[in-house]
């Protein structure tokens, strides 16, 4: 199996200043037509940012940190 490269980006954007893995797609048509297929679980992001030394936390539309 291919190994992806997806979370690979995903650590070095974060390293690079990056704060936002997920961000809130109102459509996600827009990515689905651009020919993006890969998707990651919740589960998989909180583990891809973990693995950068970095706490992973989860913030509503406004930016407010939900506990």
């Amino acid at each position: 199996m291919e190994e992806q490269q997806g979370p690979k980006v995903a650590q070095m954007a974060l390293y690079f200043g990056a704060n936002d893995m997920g961000s809130t797609m109102i459509e996600e048509n827009v990515v689905a037509s651009a020919g993006v297929a890969f998707r990651m679980s919740e589960k998989d992001i909180k583990r891809t940012i973990e693995n950068t030394g970095m706490t992973p936390k989860r913030r509503n539309m406004t930016y407010e940190l939900i506990s």
